[in-house]
């Protein structure tokens, strides 16, 4: 019995991801494109840079990781503004 909820909730989760699927997606320009890569990649860089601070015991360091991530939030904020 437990095989056939099984199928029935797989076959409901397919007709729901086909009607989801029947729109469209909007196109986006090679200028928006450029940006949101830019965008996805400063934001693994703060990710990288806040992992770091976690572990980081120097005072320096810290300072200097402090620095860069405001310079990243920085340039976040700009190219989210834009």
């Amino acid at each position: 019995m437990a095989r056939g909820w099984e199928s029935k909730s797989v076959e409901a989760q397919q007709a729901e991801a086909a009607e989801g699927s029947s729109e469209p997606e909007p196109r986006l320009t090679p200028l928006e494109v450029d940006q949101l890569r830019r965008l996805q990649g400063l934001q693994l860089s703060r990710q990288r840079v806040l992992h770091q601070l976690e572990a980081a015991q120097n005072p320096r360091h810290r300072d200097t990781l402090l620095h860069a991530l405001a310079e990243l939030n920085r340039q976040i904020k700009a190219l989210e503004s834009s």
